[in-house]
């Protein structure tokens, strides 16, 4: 009990009585961010640094205690990276919003890490700039949490994910020290690429305060179509098909039939539920947008597709954007109604095969759902092979968990074989350490550890995820 006193002592010294939170409702929030079945342990207190110098001092207090701390931005993951072990100190990035430098000439943006994505596209929009990375909760995921998972988004099937963004960071390490990597140059290869090590790492190998990031001139205005399938199979060979003629869209969804009546029946749009999949592609090549749309179009029609219609007009464009955006919350409450009480839990899975392997994937997962006797739907970046198979259970029925944990692991099984990787955008957190260890094999365990026992020797920061 001392050593906890005074642990908070030091942290109320260092950041102010406000941003030392023990209150037991917001210890409770702070427990975890929205991966489901993932345990959480109970919080020892939640520090709201506002500054580097303020991270520093949280991380030294708690090594000073040997605390373990786990960084936390807006906890919208879904891999369990964010969950809090008990006794832990969170620290919270969300105080630490401030866009210090948009520089249009060098086209980056230096960020703290709690600013949120959707606020830094807004900024950087106003001076005809653009910040592609557009996770599905970029209107409340942080800049500095799409960094430490590598997030990806709609749009990554042509421009990329977090990592292809990132120039350089600024990060505090388990030691206290603070160090720099990368640069601000449009180019630069000096020394070991120590700005990739940290993207992805999920806060294991220290806190990011700062990003560096590069921008891209706003992309002309995008043409939008969507082709209706008699299978899930149909659309994906139509993914195949798209990519191997060359063609770029710069948006290539699916949804198939489960997310379409989720969808339709929380926020109804006229959305085609007899059909078993829906393509959603947009070409943003300006005078050649509409030569790439009828050929993008000319491809589903040929692999079999009921239905291709473009979008009249940007307004109709925006609302299907909005509805493949609508799919996490949809089948959020699909998961809910399916079971008395509300007990209806949301395992959500998440994929990536090599594009020509994508029509066995999701017949694959077709026939595990069947198996596994567990409603499964699938959502995700067709275009780039990312599919983010949702797994419906009820929390409640012990029987029910163990089938979805059991098509969940077969589902990555499945990706392993096709030659895939466990994840293609949330991270591994939780989740995926027994498939990331699959997946890697036991030399790039050891590299990993080697790494891990190099940077955080006592092994506090955000200590049981990756590995």
């Amino acid at each position: 009990m001392a050593s906890t006193t005074g642990l908070l002592d030091d942290l109320r010294a260092a950041l102010g009585e406000n941003a030392v939170l023990t209150d037991p409702d917001l210890l409770r929030m702070h427990q975890r961010d929205e991966a489901d079945l993932c345990a959480a342990g109970m919080p020892l207190v939640v520090t709201r640094p506002s500054s580097t110098e303020q991270v520093v001092a949280v991380v030294r207090a708690a090594a000073r205690y040997g605390v373990p701390v786990v960084p936390q931005g807006a906890r919208t993951g879904l891999a369990g990276a964010a969950n809090a072990v008990d006794g832990a100190v969170v620290l919270s990035t969300v105080a630490m919003n401030e866009i210090r430098e948009i520089d249009p000439v060098s086209r980056i943006a230096v960020v703290q890490p709690g600013v949120v994505n959707a606020t830094l596209a807004a900024a950087v929009a106003k001076q005809g700039l653009w910040y592609p990375p557009d996770p599905g909760s970029w209107e409340s995921s942080t800049i500095g949490g799409n960094v430490a998972t590598n997030a990806g988004g709609m749009c990554c099937v042509k421009y990329g994910v977090t990592t292809e963004y990132v120039l350089g960071l600024e990060v505090v390490l388990a030691s206290g020290e603070v160090l720099r990597t990368g640069r601000r140059t449009a180019k630069g290869v000096a020394g070991y690429d120590l700005t990739r090590l940290f993207v992805g790492s999920e806060g294991t190998l220290g806190v990011i305060t700062e990003v560096t990031v590069s921008l891209r001139p706003a992309p002309a205005e995008s043409l939008t179509l969507v082709a209706v399938f008699p299978s899930t199979a149909a659309a994906g060979a139509a993914v195949a098909e798209i990519a191997a003629r060359g063609l770029t869209p710069s948006l290539l969804e699916l949804l198939d039939q489960t997310h379409l009546r989720a969808i339709e029946a929380y926020q109804p749009m006229g959305l085609r539920t007899d059909a078993q999949a829906l393509l959603l592609a947009a070409a943003d090549t300006g005078s050649r947008a509409a030569d790439d749309l009828a050929a993008l179009a000319e491809v589903c029609e040929a692999a079999g597709a009921d239905e291709v219609y473009a979008a009249t007009d940007a307004v109709e464009a925006a609302a299907l954007l909005q509805a493949r955006r609508l799919a996490h919350p949809a089948m959020e409450k699909f998961a809910a109604d399916a079971y008395p009480g509300g007990n209806g839990g949301l395992v959500i899975d998440d994929v990536a095969v090599p594009r020509g392997s994508l029509a066995a994937l999701l017949d694959g997962v077709a026939r595990i759902a069947a198996e596994c006797a567990v409603p499964i739907g699938v959502v995700g970046h067709a275009g780039d092979g990312n599919m983010h198979p949702n797994i419906v259970v009820d929390r409640a029925d012990p029987a029910s968990v163990e089938r979805g944990r059991r098509a969940f692991d077969e589902i990555m099984r499945l990706g392993l074989d096709l030659g895939g990787t466990c994840t293609g955008e949330h991270g591994v957190g939780l989740l995926k350490r027994d498939w990331l260890a699959a997946e890697i094999g036991p030399v790039g365990v050891r590299v990993h550890q080697a790494i891990k026992s190099a940077l955080d020797p006592a092994g506090l920061l955000n200590p049981g995820k990756v590995l």
